[in-house]
């Protein structure tokens, strides 16, 4: 379990992942990237949460419209990606939200990896009610009250006890054991994806109804559904240090950019470009509500925020 928690989402929109170019890259077709070799290509893991997508889909526009790369992307776990990123069969990952172990293993220890920097946005994971709800029991807002509610949010999968809605079952949360060490009347339920979590979130909100869910910011469908925050127990250095033990919130993690150790010393203009690169959580939501929540393609979002942010961009660009 990782001291600095990840949630990872499945996508906001189906075939999201299919157009933003990803490739069946096996063991065949990767390796390191070499510029000294006159090799332009980049490869670079595409997580599968929406904002992710498109940290990869503007960086992957400039790097071949503007540097001359050929940028090839493959959606992959996290920890495979950090695998891969060891092996060189991937050269960079934008956006990570803490992998402590595989930090130590392969940062640390191995040094196959390194450091590329803030990627320019603060993470935050937690649980949340809707606004209209928070205002008519505004102490539900408070952990210590939840059992108290747990009775309204109550489903047919939860039983008799309160539902908090989850996304994937893949995601590293300390959800059970914080409701187990806080004594909650409550049961996580997996709604199986991101996109699935979106539509149950939706359709509690259009109808009015009391939820509870795991949640986290940056996300494109907190500028659509309004939720507030329930205070849990602060979160503290090495309260979450063991899985089992855990009984506070959740940390705010600036999102960090990792490349593989030969990419970062030989990868030319890329290199230099991707260490540069760092946006707001206003603009990366921004690009991501355009693919999600507008229906665009990633390529026609990047294409279209690139247009209109010359200033921003031109700024990550390699010194001449």
């Amino acid at each position: 379990m990782r001291t600095v928690r990840t949630f990872r989402t499945a996508v906001a929109v189906a075939g999201a992942l299919g157009v933003l170019s990803l490739t069946a890259c096996g063991a065949a077709e990767t390796g390191k990237s070499n510029e000294a070799g006159g090799d332009k290509t980049v490869k670079l893991t595409v997580p599968s949460w929406v904002g992710a997508q498109a940290n990869v889909a503007v960086a992957k526009h400039i790097l071949e419209k503007e540097l001359g790369y050929k940028v090839k992307t493959q959606q992959m776990g996290e920890v495979l990606a950090w695998d891969a990123l060891s092996k060189g069969d991937i050269d960079g990952i934008l956006e990570d939200w803490g992998h402590p172990k595989e930090e130590k293993q392969y940062v640390e220890t191995k040094k196959t990896v390194v450091k590329g920097g803030d990627l320019g946005v603060t993470g935050h994971i937690g649980w949340y009610v809707p606004k209209y709800f928070a205002d008519k029991h505004p102490d539900v807002t408070d952990w210590k009250n939840l059992n108290k509610y747990a009775e309204e949010f109550r489903t047919a999968e939860s039983g008799d006890k309160g539902e908090l809605l989850e996304g994937s079952p893949d995601y590293v949360t300390n959800d059970d054991a914080i409701i187990a060490n806080l004594k909650l009347n409550l049961k996580t339920n997996y709604a199986g994806s991101e996109a699935a979590q979106i539509t149950a979130i939706k359709k509690y909100a259009k109808e009015k109804k009391p939820f509870l869910t795991y949640w986290w910011t940056p996300q494109w469908l907190n500028a659509q559904v309004d939720m507030v925050e329930i205070k849990l127990p602060e979160y503290k250095e090495g309260c979450d240090a063991d899985p089992k033990k855990v009984a506070c919130a959740y940390p705010h993690t600036p999102l960090q950019k990792f490349f593989n150790a030969d990419f970062a010393k030989e990868g030319g203009e890329a290199a230099e470009f991707l260490k540069n690169f760092k946006w707001t959580t206003e603009q990366q939501n921004e690009v991501a509500l355009m693919i999600a929540g507008e229906k665009m393609s990633p390529e026609a979002a990047a294409e279209k925020w690139v247009k209109e942010n010359e200033a921003t961009w031109k700024a990550w660009l390699p010194k001449k």
